[in-house]
């Protein structure tokens, strides 16, 4: 239950945040982005503390961790793997203009025009 109550007063605290930013819009646009940003950062803190917000965090943390285990393809792979990419696509572009071309040659036959 407590989580619950955590969780509706951090939703509470961002959604209140929010509308002050887009109700105090007469003020500077620099304070009230980072008032929102404190405001984000106070619910995030609230909500961190629910078993909820937790898993969360920790699946990011798992991520990040997964993340790190990628293996980036060098500038040399990822500049041939785009050419062999762009060659393919203009091999089908032409393909298919031909088969476009037939087909409009074959229809022409068929109905005599």
């Amino acid at each position: 239950m407590a989580d619950k109550i955590k969780l509706a007063v951090a939703i509470l605290i961002l959604m209140t945040g929010m509308a002050a930013f887009y109700l105090l819009s007469e003020q500077s646009t620099l304070l009230r982005t980072l008032g929102l940003l404190v405001v984000v950062g106070i619910s995030a803190a609230i909500a961190l503390q629910t078993e909820v917000g937790r898993s969360g965090w920790s699946f990011v943390a798992g991520a990040r961790v997964e993340a790190r285990k990628v293996v980036w393809p060098t500038r040399k792979e990822t500049t041939q793997t785009t050419l062999m990419v762009v060659v393919m696509v203009v091999i089908v572009g032409i393909l298919l203009w031909l088969l476009d071309m037939g087909l409009v040659w074959a229809v022409r036959v068929f109905t005599g025009s």
